[in-house]
């Protein structure tokens, strides 16, 4: 698989301009295509005023900016884009003929390996596909507005796009920090199918005067968890696309029911947006029909999308709660209002709309099952993906139990010589699921986080003491209980996307998944406290020098570095105690800032002697461990001593880590760092 560096976008309007600031910021060498010196240059101003925003809200500093823009060349004419690009977004108008215009002239100028896509959230990607001269190099990709913004894309794959070009986008899309659904070429694709007929179908509810577009909102507002209702949303983006995309749906898919309702259809036709006003009382009996109604619509039509394998029910609820922002997904929603009544509601939408509801659902009498982790096998090699990104793939009981039982069936096969652990999204693993923890203290069951934690080990375990080569693809966030994870693997292998972090005694615990006995066995003890005690936030090259991360790579090289791994097996010495380059900032400061003979004077929140608490470096440390919780840093410290003082016998220093839990999630100031993170406030420890 030849790997994605440079794209361009054609089309440098809203959209376009989105993609192309967005892949800058990923640091890929972007191209912005438009017709016209004009257009062009609006592309850029497009870009220059979200930058110089997310500098006013210090997102970015203002080198960053400057080197993002850098990164994104203007070009006028399709025909000039330069013919070495590795994949090229087409973002004009939904018209397939443009479109197709478009691929024509791209399949004369550029090189046989480059990559063509579309984004479209309507049109048929088989169809783009086969007016290209290159079906194989060629794929659909729906982004969602804002792309520089929303996690989301859709990546459609044509029947004769090659497995090659899919790898290669995917990699550019998670590059990107996108989540990413691969999905069939249907209608609507997943999350307009069910989103585009909703919107239709409050319209539907309007005209046939059950409550005001207010009413109306603020029962969908309830019902679905949503900050905004279907009215509010068709204003912000535009009632006619509402309209084309409903009619395009019934039209594909020969369903009446999703044709535009005629307020909708008069409504565009005036240039007009929708009156919603204040005024959001409505009869109870109004409220029931409002939520029944929507509610059973994308019961029914999501039971579609999963009957004709588009994607899995899984990815249908990632759609909306990432695409759309909802708390819940359709059938996490199905689940929690009940499943014979969710059943119910989607049967009476089935029969107004005029289908059969799918049997799958029809015959539901449990709540659905959901599966976060999957795994793919190619070889020898076998990928475990924890897939809940819209959670950044935080460990809750139901993750690290199917982890438990995807790895045990994989440490029993003699065919598997290496398993590659990876993160769908933006993180690897962001942490352990906090309000588990909360829910627990507040019930009185410490005894449920012990035997959560316990578990956890074991699992862990699987990768310790596994005979395969373990890897751990840390390209994104890994955080508490995920850098634990990660640690547990031979390898782990990172990109300048990696950033590191055990920010568990700001919260008032510690780690307890192995944090505080692999870390200081890695990268000795001195560095441990640093990354362990004061909780910095280590990016890619700080974790590498620490040892941490122990190969850093460019994106490109993520694939063979892995299979190089595979190749080598085993490291000859997974904890070598000692930072891999301890001439490094990062590596240095440690070892001196936090050698044995400066720990009492730490411990007691004194600046050590040699060292001037005006100095940048150490005020952030000073500050940092003044605002951890006092029990929980007395605690991770004699763990990390611990550590040292059993040497090679690893279950030795987790059994004391494990010992400590019911002590630790006890105190007060547990209960309210774990509230505080939560709440998003500051916590107040008392040391209790």
């Amino acid at each position: 698989m030849r790997p994605v560096e440079s794209v361009a976008i054609i089309g440098a309007g809203n959209m376009g301009s989105g993609i192309a600031q967005k892949s800058a910021q990923e640091r890929f060498q972007v191209q912005m295509v438009d017709r016209e010196e004009q257009w062009v240059a609006r592309g850029q101003s497009i870009i220059a005023g979200f930058l110089d925003e997310a500098v006013e809200r210090r997102i970015f500093r203002e080198a960053e900016v400057a080197e993002i823009k850098g990164r994104v060349t203007g070009v006028v004419g399709t025909e000039n884009v330069a013919a070495d690009t590795d994949l090229v977004i087409e973002a004009v108008f939904e018209d397939f003929d443009i479109k197709t215009a478009v691929f024509a002239t791209l399949d004369e100028v550029c090189d046989e390996h480059t990559i063509l896509a579309s984004n479209t959230s309507s049109l048929s990607v088989n169809a783009l596909a086969e007016a290209t001269g290159r079906p194989d190099r060629f794929v659909g990709l729906h982004f969602f507005y804002h792309p520089a913004k929303n996690r989301l894309i859709e990546i459609i794959p044509a029947e004769t796009t090659s497995k090659e070009s899919l790898a290669a986008v995917e990699q550019y899309c998670k590059t990107m920090g996108k989540v990413v659904i691969v999905c069939k070429d249907r209608p609507g694709f997943v999350v307009n199918r069910f989103f585009v007929p909703w919107l239709n179908e409050a319209c539907l509810l309007l005209q046939e005067g059950v409550a005001s577009a207010a009413a109306i909102d603020a029962v969908a507002m309830k019902a679905f968890r949503i900050g905004m209702g279907p009215f509010a949303l068709m204003n912000l983006t535009g009632p006619p696309i509402a309209l084309h995309s409903t009619d395009y749906l019934a039209e594909q898919l020969d369903c009446v029911r999703f044709t535009g309702a005629e307020n909708l259809r008069s409504m565009v036709a005036a240039g007009e947006m929708w009156e919603i006003g204040e005024d959001t009382e409505c009869s109870e009996e109004a409220a029931a029909v409002i939520s029944e109604r929507l509610l059973g619509q994308t019961f029914a039509v999501s039971a579609q999308i999963v009957a004709e394998e588009i994607c899995s029910l899984e990815d249908v609820d990632r759609g909306a709660k990432v695409g759309l922002r909802w708390a819940r997904g359709p059938f996490e929603l199905a689940n929690r209002l009940g499943i014979g009544e969710a059943v119910r509601m989607a049967s009476s939408y089935a029969e107004l709309a005029d289908f059969e509801l799918p049997e799958w659902f029809a015959g539901l009498t449990e709540p659905m099952e959901f599966s976060y982790v999957d795994t793919v096998i190619e070889g020898e090699v076998a990928t475990v993906r924890i897939n809940r990104p819209e959670a950044m793939n935080a460990l809750n009981e139901t993750v690290v139990g199917q982890l438990g039982a995807a790895l045990d069936s994989l440490n029993a096969r003699d065919d598997i010589s290496t398993i590659v652990l990876d993160g769908a999204g933006k993180a690897f693993v962001a942490g352990a699921d906090v309000k588990f923890f909360v829910d627990k203290i507040r019930a009185d069951a410490i005894s449920d986080i012990y035997d959560f934690t316990a578990y956890g080990h074991e699992v862990l375990g699987k990768l310790e003491n596994s005979d395969k080569t373990t890897i751990a693809l840390t390209t994104g966030l890994a955080l508490g209980g995920g850098l634990e994870l990660a640690l547990a693997c031979d390898y782990r292998v990172g990109t300048r996307r990696s950033q590191f972090r055990f920010p568990e005694t700001s919260i008032g615990i510690y780690p307890g998944l192995g944090g505080t006995q692999r870390t200081p066995r890695i990268c000795g003890v001195e560095a441990a406290r640093f990354a362990v005690l004061a909780g910095n936030f280590l990016d890619a090259g700080s974790a590498a020098a620490l040892g941490l991360l122990t190969h850093l790579v460019g994106p490109a090289d993520v694939d063979a570095t892995v299979a190089d791994l595979a190749n080598t097996g085993k490291p000859s010495n997974k904890y070598p105690a000692a930072p891999a380059d301890p001439s490094h900032p990062a590596a240095a400061f440690a070892l001196a800032f936090y050698s044995d003979a400066n720990m009492a004077a730490l411990a007691a929140g004194e600046c050590p002697d040699g060292f001037d608490a005006e100095d940048k470096m150490v005020g952030r440390q000073l500050k940092s461990l003044s605002r951890t919780a006092p029990i929980a840093l007395a605690m991770a410290s004699d763990l990390l001593d611990e550590a040292v003082a059993t040497g090679d016998d690893l279950d030795a220093g987790l059994a004391a880590e494990l010992a400590k839990l019911h002590d630790i999630f006890g105190t007060a100031d547990a209960l309210e760092g774990l509230s505080a993170l939560i709440e998003g406030r500051r916590p107040t420890y008392q040391n209790q």
